[in-house]
């Protein structure tokens, strides 16, 4: 598997040319000769994201800013006035964003690689078996005893990373709450590039629901946490893949938190926008998709286990967002009660929250996040 993937390359003053790759889920920065192409020196950087850059090939100065999960920014500046070419200028801060009580050396943040269930390789020519990243943020004195209550988010599609980034809810319920939050990197994002995000779309998306699986099962394993204490998280997409994890192993998780989730895989290009995700998940007016699709849609696959219990469940939508309708959670919830009542012993709870003058979840006002 290639670890490193080409985001984007920027020409700097003299002949330079700096480069930015995700390398195993993490921003990695190089720079390079323009005309030759030759490597000149890594621009070091903690595990996280480049989250802005700013650099001219006229002027002598670069500035990038940088957030990892456990520092909200930090600013730095690179002047290469006089440097020659093959010297990397000193790397200075000149802001740091930091929040009172939380600490970077109270929390431990590790990346860890997990098997996946198929062993299928990322690439024909490739010998090595598919190993799943997944980051791991807990307070540092954490005790590997089956006995902490653990966020396992996921997304998987789209092409889309999901990269180190800061977020204070994360962190409040990893120090206030003793928890573990994970974050899986699964086939179908663009962590390792095309084929990666080709390994988990259409046809393959089930790879998505394994790795996710997997995860659970790893941190289980690992005695991080026990299925009772394992809640899976995701939205939108991800909200797809809760909606299929619960289905396939609701013995693993403990709780299900599904924020906006595409849950009719049948219907789901009939709305709105759904029409332009036919090229991620196929179309099911087309039999070979549907024979694919019908399979694991959330919506058509709900079955309580019997003699045992549906994982606590919270759906969330708003009734306008035009991207996920709100009729994806609205179906899928009268489906889990109807099924919930006929089963007769279902004692989790199973609630929806649907939030008013709201959409889909960006741009929302920070007056809806507070009340929220």
């Amino acid at each position: 598997m290639f670890k490193a993937n080409l985001e984007w390359a920027c020409p700097l003053i003299g002949g330079r040319l700096v480069v930015g790759y995700i390398e195993d889920v993490k921003a990695a920065l190089y720079m390079h000769e323009q005309s030759s192409g030759r490597r000149l020196y890594q621009i070091p950087l903690d595990i996280g994201t480049v989250s802005g850059f700013y650099a001219d090939k006229e002027e002598n100065e670069l500035f990038l800013a940088f957030e990892s999960f456990l520092v909200p920014m930090i600013e730095y500046r690179m002047d290469f006035s006089g440097v020659p070419i093959e010297k990397m200028p000193e790397m200075k801060e000149i802001r740091r964003v930091h929040i009172n009580g939380m600490e970077k050396e109270s929390f431990k943040v590790e990346q860890v690689f997990y098997p996946s269930k198929d062993g299928t390789k990322v690439r024909p020519r490739l010998s090595m078996d598919i190993q799943i990243p997944m980051y791991i943020i807990s307070n540092a004195g954490m005790q590997k005893n089956g006995e902490n209550p653990v966020i396992l988010n996921g997304y998987g599609g789209f092409n889309v990373a999901d990269m180190p980034y800061f977020s204070v809810s994360r962190l409040l319920f990893v120090r206030h709450f003793g928890g573990v939050y994970a974050c899986a990197n699964l086939r179908g994002g663009s962590e390792y590039g095309e084929a990666w995000h080709e390994a988990g779309m259409k046809g393959n998306k089930q790879n998505v629901f394994d790795d996710f699986i997997s995860a659970g099962e790893y941190l289980v394993g690992e005695k991080i946490t026990k299925p009772a204490k394992l809640t899976i998280h995701g939205g939108s997409n991800g909200g797809l893949l809760v909606g299929a994890c619960s289905q396939q192993r609701p013995d693993l998780f403990g709780c299900a938190i599904n924020r906006v989730g595409v849950l009719d895989m049948l219907r789901y290009h009939k709305f709105t926008i759904g029409g332009a995700w036919v090229p991620e998940y196929g179309c099911a007016d087309v039999k070979e998709d549907f024979d694919i699709i019908y399979k694991y849609s959330p919506l058509h696959n709900l079955k309580i286990p019997e003699g045992g219990q549906w994982p606590a469940t919270l759906l969330m939508t708003a009734d306008h967002d035009d991207r996920v309708v709100p009729s994806h959670t609205l179906k899928y919830i009268a489906t889990l009660y109807e099924k919930a009542k006929a089963h007769g012993k279902q004692s989790n709870p199973i609630m929806a929250r649907v939030e008013v003058k709201a959409g889909h979840g960006a741009g929302k006002p920070t007056s809806k996040i507070v009340s929220v």
